[in-house]
């Protein structure tokens, strides 16, 4: 059986896409044996800089030889990118035989797409009981399908934002229910506070684990970073300073993430991680879509010597970190965009009005829920120089770049798929 039908065949086992409840994967993972327990864990919740934190993660535990095992979502391009185990993605042929056995003892109860892909992570995890396993709580961690391990190394909370609103109740849609979701229930261990938009958001959060009987780290206040104009930057925490070499992702956004990674890594004294781990794991991180540059391909051929990036930013978190790296760059900004349809597409847009050159919107091909191009140009047409074109290629092809000029294509995590499929 290919994979794809294995996949068709798990979505037919609930009617919703998403229904926040522990009930389906707790009945589940019990007749799995309880896969989960007695697992070793570091836990990443928040809304932006998840990816990013949890990849840092990875690439330091690599040099300290260190096996890990990472579950995250969605995927860009291949559902095989959610189940990493001993550092490697797992194979066409082993994800079939996991999904099919996990189907199987499931016996065709009720349980969502999400709930079962994620018992059936910790079901081949159970293999690797040696290993690191980084698990992104995706959504709400409180009813997230991944928040029902009981106890873990560490959790690092991310830069926390408005997202998924349409998931809570319309009268609750505020900031402050969204702190409450991702960290009212972290697991009574450590708990790494990564850089925040504001300080009222980090007060939130700090009150809101201020019950959490966890030693806390906080950023600023417990670690801390500095960008030197020669070439590297200075963290420092508890355990001292360290000098280190820029990382290999661009953007100084990047360098809180990575700097609550070593804060982490640096808190488990059970993993014995050297500065040296740490100075060279910073430079080899991998990343997909998150200003990442498309160096080569059928894409960058049509911009010739111009450079063309791929963001996969898609709140209004995530806009005004990518905006403000933008001021960076001493160029012209080209934006196309495409978003999904439940996304507030106005205050996303906002963040790059007096800033770019152009935006051009597209449509998300294969992606029913995403908002019509057309449509979205309709929506923000505040903006200055605002065009629609129906592909990503139509829209490459339409801009007049000069010499320097460059292209950023963002919006949506999907879009970042599609155009990785495109290039």
């Amino acid at each position: 059986m290919k994979l794809q039908q294995v996949l068709n065949n798990l979505q037919k086992l609930h009617p919703k896409e998403i229904d926040l409840s522990l009930d389906r994967i707790k009945r589940l993972c019990k007749k799995l044996g309880n896969p989960q327990e007695n697992l070793k864990y570091i836990s990443v919740v928040g809304t932006n800089g998840k990816y990013s934190t949890i990849q840092a993660i990875r690439a330091i535990l690599k040099e300290a030889k260190i096996n890990c095992n990472i579950y995250t979502s969605p995927h860009i391009q291949r559902i095989n990118e959610r189940f990493i185990y001993d550092d490697e993605e797992i194979s066409d042929e082993n994800l079939i035989k996991l999904l099919t056995e996990v189907e199987r003892i499931n016996a065709g109860e009720s349980i969502t797409y999400f709930e079962i892909l994620t018992a059936a992570f910790f079901y081949n995890a159970k293999k690797f009981k040696n290993n690191i396993n980084i698990i992104e709580s995706g959504l709400f961690h409180r009813a997230d399908a991944c928040s029902i391990i009981k106890s873990n190394f560490a959790s690092i909370i991310t830069a926390i934002g408005l997202d998924h609103l349409d998931w809570l109740p319309k009268n609750n849609r505020t900031i402050d229910q969204i702190i409450f979701e991702k960290t009212s229930s972290l697991l009574n261990s450590k708990i790494i506070v990564s850089k925040q938009s504001s300080y009222e958001i980090l007060n939130k959060i700090k009150n809101s684990i201020s019950k959490n009987p966890s030693k806390k780290l906080i950023f600023e206040n417990d670690f801390n970073y500095s960008l030197n104009e020669n070439g590297f930057f200075y963290y420092e925490d508890k355990y001292g300073g360290l000098k280190l070499p820029l990382p290999n992702l661009e953007g100084e956004f990047q360098l809180s993430n990575i700097s609550s990674a070593i804060a982490a890594l640096r808190s488990i004294e059970e993993l014995d991680i050297s500065d040296e781990n740490i100075k060279s794991g910073i430079k080899k991180i991998r990343s997909i879509a998150r200003f990442s540059e498309i160096k080569n391909g059928k894409l960058k051929d049509l911009v010739k010597k111009n450079k063309i990036y791929l963001d996969g930013s898609h709140n209004a978190l995530g806009a005004s970190v990518l905006s403000k790296h933008l001021d960076t760059l001493k160029c012209n900004k080209h934006i196309i965009l495409g978003m999904m349809n439940n996304k507030d597409h106005i205050e996303y847009s906002k963040y790059f009005k007096g800033k770019i050159s152009s935006l051009t919107t597209v449509d998300i091909p294969n992606q029913p829920n995403a908002i019509n191009g057309e449509d979205l140009m309709k929506k923000i047409k505040n903006l200055k120089n605002i065009n629609y074109k129906k592909s990503i290629k139509e829209a490459i092809k339409s801009i007049d770049l000069k010499d320097n000029d460059i292209i950023i294509i963002t919006g949506s995590l999907y879009l970042a798929g599609e155009v990785l499929n495109l290039n």
